[in-house]
């Protein structure tokens, strides 16, 4: 057997310090290595693989390129180490400017890299590109490649392409699933979720953390309660109810499905609880209209010494709505001011809504007026407040206001605009909303809508009418 000569040595010894450095994040000791390699009679690619590797991992992701810059020769190791670097610093678009350097063939590895990029700035164009050089290359079957590609597709809310790679490929893995299940429940296509978890019970025997979130967010989203307690019990086994992301997908399902009791027992059994956790079984007791219990829960978290996010001010902030506590509601808004979550959308809703609710319209007015950007949420709770509180005609001038704003109205919206409307008399502008504009925007008038209708028909006297409109309401709410 050949005995490896000096070179080879020497080589073996300078790779073995690099990974020894960036093991202790030593930099000054690979840095001087590396000046010594730079005069060097054999510094291969190798050598230079691991100057990069070195780099990247001490943190030092610009040294990192000049070594990849200064390469006489490099291959397919080389891009995906400094592609990699890129990507664990959330450099995306550095990650892909380097595909116009390379000049050495893509492999799987480097491939999925860039797929995995483009999914993350949403480059849907530049996502096909590579997965086109990838079905050329005949490398889309790869596993590494067809996850990316998949997660890609979704991320770039393409379905119907995430769909198709989805079909066309044998030989899943879960990563394959969650991306599937997580990218329909994003957009809200509850019935392809649907078929995916029933293929993923049948077909994946090993789950990891991700997929039993991600199957529990469609129980969630669906209410499928019987299915929730069977992930449950199948995540008991592998006690995986103990993992901080499981539980609080576990607290949200079981809120979700009606169940608040078993919610906070996920909860409890919880070893690490975090911010997510915590505002998760918040949001099951909201969603219960267990209010007082919420807002005990956001003193609890306060007293272990958990910082609270936007989520969790919006759900004490609406708790507070639900019970009409103006008192504790201004107290969690001068907090959201101090914390400078004031500013963002859910806190200013909920700001608005607890004003609204608990008997101060004015105050409402004044957050309403003040925010930065509103949503369709900020301006039906703005438009129902003023109707609630008998301000029927800036009702219908917020309304106007919102048409104005290009914001398009939704089944809410409605419900204010011709309870207004009742107060107002208006009969022919409330017919007008009713048959033609909810037409328009593709609403079905509900039980709420005819409500209003009864009462806007009995207060002119049109009884006959108002009559009918019950019947009507009779069955829609059958």
């Amino acid at each position: 057997m050949a005995r490896p000569c000096g070179a080879a040595l020497q080589r073996h010894a300078a790779v073995a310090v690099l990974r020894t450095a960036a093991a202790a994040g030593d930099l000054s000791k690979g840095k001087a290595l590396h000046a010594r390699l730079i005069t060097a009679a054999h510094f291969d690619v190798v050598l230079h693989n691991n100057l990069i590797s070195f780099y990247a991992k001490c943190g030092r992701v610009g040294l990192a390129r000049k070594v990849f810059d200064a390469m006489p020769f490099r291959n397919a190791v080389s891009g995906n180490l400094l592609m990699s670097a890129y990507a664990s610093l959330g450099r995306h678009k550095d990650s892909l400017a380097l595909l116009r350097v390379v000049d050495f063939d893509l492999n799987e590895y480097v491939l999925s890299a860039a797929v995995s990029a483009t999914a993350n700035v949403r480059s849907y164009d530049m996502g096909r590109q590579c997965h086109g050089y990838a079905v050329k290359a005949g490398l889309a079957e790869q596993r590494y490649v067809f996850n990316a590609v998949l997660y890609m597709y979704c991320q770039c809310a393409h379905m119907e392409d995430a769909a198709k790679v989805f079909e066309n490929v044998s030989g899943f893995d879960a990563f394959a699933f969650n991306s599937m299940i997580n990218g329909f429940l994003d957009r809200g296509l509850l019935d392809g979720s649907f078929g995916i978890v029933r293929k993923m019970t049948e077909e994946v025997e090993k789950w990891d953390y991700v997929s039993y979130v991600a199957v529990l967010g469609h129980c969630a989203s669906m209410k499928d309660f019987v299915l929730g307690i069977q992930v449950h019990a199948q995540a008991l086994k592998k006690r995986l109810e103990l993992n901080v992301y499981v539980g609080s997908a576990l607290v949200d399902m079981y809120g979700k499905c009606d169940h608040a009791h078993e919610a906070n027992h996920a909860f409890e059994v919880l070893p690490e609880k975090n911010v997510v956790s915590w505002t998760a079984v918040m949001t099951a007791y909201n969603q219960n209209e267990l209010y007082e219990d919420a807002l005990q829960l956001f003193l609890d978290m306060e007293m272990e010494g958990v910082q609270p996010n936007e989520f969790t001010y919006a759900v004490v902030l609406n708790s507070c709505a639900g019970l009409a506590a103006l008192r504790t509601g201004n107290t969690l808004g001068a907090c959201t001011m101090k914390s400078g979550h004031w500013d963002h959308l859910l806190v200013s809703n909920g700001l608005l809504n607890m004003y609204s609710k608990s008997g101060s319209i004015e105050d409402a007015h004044r957050v309403f007026i003040s925010m930065p950007f509103r949503d369709v949420v900020s301006w039906n709770l703005i438009i129902t407040g003023y109707a609630h509180h008998g301000l029927a005609k800036e009702a219908m001038e917020a309304f106007h206001s919102m048409l104005s704003a290009a914001v398009v109205p939704s089944y809410v919206t409605f419900v204010g605009v011709l309870s207004a409307c009742a107060q107002l008399g208006l009969v022919d502008e409330a017919f007008y909303y009713l048959n033609t504009m909810m037409k328009e925007v593709g609403i079905t008038p509900g039980k709420e809508h005819y409500t209003c209708m009864v009462g806007l028909l009995c207060r002119v006297g049109r009884l006959d009418e108002a009559e009918r409109y019950i019947k009507i309401m009779v069955l829609v709410i059958e």
